[in-house]
Formats: C-alpha cells, sequence, structure tokens
C-alpha cells in the first residue's frame, strides 16, 4: 500500500509587496468594441501591483521577481519600458523578470497613442506614475525576501466555461459560452508560510478570462479576482495574489455584462473553491504519513502530518531559473499594413455614415470594427521581422512546482496537457509572460473556423503544439535526476 501522500512543496527564500494602481476616474477606458463610452465613470474596485520576489536559501543565490499587474494588457513599447525600468533600478537580467496580468478587461486600455481621445490625455502621466510604482514594489519584495515553504493544493471551481461557441442561428463561430465544450477547471493555491510560522501570503492559480464586465460596464475593476482576494484575505488575513492560467479559449459562464455584482459573485465563487483547497493543507514543511494499525471497535488504519525526510527537504530546495525561446511561424496570411489602415479608413467612412443617418446601431458596430482594425496596425506593427516569431517561454523550478509562463494568449491545452505529461509536478502556468505580441495561440484544429481568436491569432497552426513540446523538454531537463 502508498504508505506516504507526499504534499507538494517548495523551500525558498519569498518576498512579497503590493500597491494600489488603479487610474484616475476619467481616465480613457475603451477596452471594448461594442463600448459606447470612453471614459471611466468611476471605480468599483482597486487595480493592485504585486512584485513577488523568490530567490535559493542560500544568500549568495540570484533572486527571480514576478511582477503580476491588474491590468488587461501592455503594448511592446511599454512593456519593454517597464521590464528595462525594473531591471536597470535592480540590476536584475533579462533572466530574473517575469511580468504578467490578471487580463481584467475592466482596467482599460493603457495605450498612450490615444492621447487624443476623451481621457486619453491621462494615459501617458498614470504609465509614468506606474513605472515609478512597480520599480517601489519590486525594492520591497527584494527587501522581504526570507525563508519560506510554499505548500501547494489543488481544488476545483466551476467558474471557468469553454467559450468556442458555434451560432446555429447565423451559421458561424462566436467566442461565448460553449456548454457542451470542456473546462479545465483547476484550482491551485499555494500557501506561502514563513520559517517562523507566519502566513506570508496566498497565490491563487486559476484559467478563467476576466471578462464578466464587458461593454456596459463604465467602471474600472479587477473583474472577478478582486472579489476572490478579498474573501482569501479576510479568512486568512494575509494577501492574496492571483495568477491567471491558460484562459484562451475559457471564460466565466456568466460574462460579457455591466453589472459589477456578476463579477462579484463569479469572485467569490472562485475565493470560496480556492478556500477549500487552502483548507486542506497541513503544517508548512510536511508530508502525510501512514502511522499503522490502531486497535478499536474496527482496527484502524491511522495517518499523520510529518516532517519532511531529510532527502525530501533537500529536494524542495532545488531551485533553477530557464528562458526559452521558440521559433515559431508566422501565418501564411499575414496582412500587410498597408491594406489594414486601408480597411480601417473604409470602416471610419461607414461608421460616419451610420452616424450622419441616425442608425445607432450601425454606427456601433462600424466603431467597433474601426477598434478591432486599430488593434491589428498595432499588433503588426510592433511584430519581429523574419518569417518566424521568437516565442518566449520562462520557466522556474522551486523543489516540486514548475512556474511557467508563456507569452500570449494560450488556449487551456497548455496546462492540461502539460499536467499530465508531468503528473508528479506541481505546475503553475501562465500566460501574458511578458506581454501578448503574438496575440492567441489556439489549437491547431481551431484554425480554419472563422472564430475570433483565429482571425487575430498571428502565428500557424501547430504554434501551441509547438510551444508546448518545447515546454515539454525543458522541464524534462529541468526535473532530470528527481
Amino acid at each position: 500500500m502508498i504508505d506516504c501522500i507526499a504534499i507538494p512543496t517548495s523551500h525558498c527564500r519569498f518576498g512579497l509587496a503590493q500597491a494600489d494602481i488603479t487610474p484616475p476616474v476619467g481616465i480613457y477606458h475603451r477596452m471594448w468594441g461594442a463600448a459606447t463610452h470612453d471614459r471611466a465613470t468611476g471605480v468599483h474596485r482597486p487595480l493592485t501591483a504585486s512584485a513577488l520576489a523568490f530567490a535559493p536559501l542560500d544568500a549568495g543565490g540570484l533572486p527571480f521577481v514576478l511582477v503580476a499587474l491588474d491590468h488587461c494588457l501592455l503594448w511592446p513599447e511599454m512593456m519593454a519600458s517597464l521590464r528595462q525600468t525594473v531591471m536597470t533600478a535592480h540590476g536584475l537580467t533579462e533572466e530574473q523578470l517575469l511580468v504578467t496580468f490578471s487580463h481584467t478587461h475592466a482596467a482599460g486600455l493603457m495605450d498612450p497613442s490615444r492621447g487624443d481621445l476623451p481621457g486619453g490625455d491621462l494615459i501617458a502621466p498614470y504609465l509614468a506614475e506606474l513605472l515609478i510604482v512597480v520599480v517601489d514594489v519590486v525594492s520591497q519584495a527584494l527587501s522581504a525576501l526570507r525563508p519560506a515553504t510554499i505548500s501547494y493544493a489543488t481544488g476545483r471551481c466551476t467558474l471557468a466555461a469553454h467559450r468556442d461557441a458555434w451560432d446555429q442561428s447565423s451559421q458561424q463561430f462566436v467566442c461565448g459560452l460553449n456548454p457542451e465544450g470542456f473546462a479545465d477547471d483547476t484550482v491551485l493555491v499555494g500557501r506561502i508560510t514563513g520559517d517562523d510560522g507566519r502566513l506570508l501570503a496566498t497565490v491563487v492559480n486559476y484559467a478563467c478570462h476576466p471578462t464578466t464586465l464587458a461593454w456596459d460596464n463604465t467602471l474600472i475593476s479587477p473583474d472577478y479576482p478582486g472579489a476572490m482576494r478579498e474573501v482569501i484575505e479576510r479568512q486568512t488575513g494575509a494577501p492574496c495574489v492571483f495568477l491567471l492560467g491558460a484562459c484562451g479559449d475559457l471564460g466565466p459562464r456568466d460574462g460579457f455584462v455591466g453589472d459589477v455584482a456578476v463579477a462579484d459573485r463569479n469572485g467569490r465563487e472562485l475565493g470560496y473553491a480556492a478556500l477549500a483547497a487552502f483548507e486542506s493543507l497541513g503544517p508548512a514543511g510536511t508530508d502525510f504519513v501512514y502511522a499503522g494499525p490502531v486497535v478499536s471497535g474496527a482496527t484502524l488504519g491511522t495517518w499523520k502530518h510529518e516532517p519532511l525526510t531529510r532527502e525530501r527537504a533537500e529536494a524542495v530546495k532545488h531551485f533553477a531559473v530557464r528562458r526559452v525561446t521558440v521559433e515559431t511561424p508566422y501565418v501564411a496570411s499575414r496582412p500587410r499594413l498597408e491594406d489594414l489602415r486601408a480597411e480601417r479608413a473604409d470602416w471610419q467612412a461607414q461608421e460616419e455614415a451610420a452616424r450622419a443617418a441616425g442608425d445607432g446601431l450601425r454606427t456601433r458596430d462600424c466603431r467597433a470594427m474601426v477598434e478591432r482594425l486599430t488593434r491589428a496596425v498595432t499588433r503588426w506593427s510592433a511584430c519581429p521581422p523574419g518569417a518566424t516569431f521568437p516565442y518566449q517561454l520562462c520557466l522556474m523550478r522551486i523543489g516540486d512546482a514548475i512556474w511557467i509562463a508563456g507569452e500570449g494568449e494560450l488556449y487551456q491545452l497548455f496546462q492540461t496537457e502539460l499536467r499530465t505529461r508531468f503528473p508528479r509536478w506541481t505546475i503553475v502556468p501562465m500566460m501574458l509572460g511578458d506581454g501578448w505580441r503574438c496575440s492567441y495561440l489556439p489549437t491547431r484544429e481551431t484554425y480554419g473556423k472563422g472564430i475570433y481568436q483565429e482571425q487575430i491569432a498571428m502565428l500557424a497552426p501547430g504554434c501551441l503544439e509547438g510551444v508546448i513540446e518545447a515546454a515539454a523538454v525543458a522541464i524534462a531537463e529541468m526535473t532530470q535526476g528527481h
């Protein structure tokens, strides 16, 4: 019989700092093509910047910093500026810094090129202040490094649903609830405890687009992660950090609304699921071990939490960081910038004509197409030259866990496949690692259906599968002999 259940554990130095990064009311807020407003009219819940610093227990080991921002994304130029500013301020290398996003679509689109739009004049000053805040929280996190144990537990939550749906009436694929599709319901919780026994933080990793709030919402909001963090922090008394899993094809069952009460309800659903997993954990630095039979009314088999064996205690200290570049082909139908700009101009003319005719619905739809093409111009303008895209993976192994981030928006297959291939290891998947330059990475079979994620995908069919293979090779090498 199995006589020991190993609790996934990491033992390292850890530091955390957080700060409020809520933009000012009145800032340009239009994230959705269908939105009719431009400015944010208020704040639902504050946005947060979190800096998590990890380092080997050896005081001479180099740290790794993970910055998690409550924003949808930042365009490549701003991403590069943010990374360079933080690295310069703290003497970090490219390999020592990762920036991720909660991907809330209710934070607003922080695009400095939109400065001439209503509220756009507030974007550049806000981003300048954001750089200062991020540099400061990273400094605090590095200063707070101390020995800590991360204990991992897995729960289940049905908030996320598959969102590649076939609309029978219009005979097209839409991005919306698909009740028949598979949705990964894994909730991964990391409980971080100082060696003095004090709870330092909780990390919740879950894959579901924060798209509860959509075009009818005019409030700045972290979407469901806000209420989720509130639930966890109220119960534990320690900060909670949300890390978004691979959810390119996953979204809330109840989403695309303007009612912030729905976002809070979604957040509580995830928060309670995460708390259930949190409460399943025993004391930090222990495994669950069979303790033998006890003769009672029946002969009972008893188990107890035991400190890690010397061999286990050494294994959970292992610390390594790796960056992997996967050269991935662009789509064969890569558009020309001049064609995109011409198409945008045509839609702008149609929008003006519809507005002049008093056709509100047509005006809204044309405006949405203008927005879609504006983003296409932005994406392809910032695209690296050549036949392939230098796709980035960032991996950190700490003890029993592999934290892995991929650029852009990966479909859920990224995490389900890696967890299937490496069942012994705790996989902490994150998307939007250091940005969104390549947009979506759908599964191979998604191409050819005309769905939104495929339409804006910049990488060729098989891109996701190729990235998964590269990730699997890297994980195998990082865990070899352990």
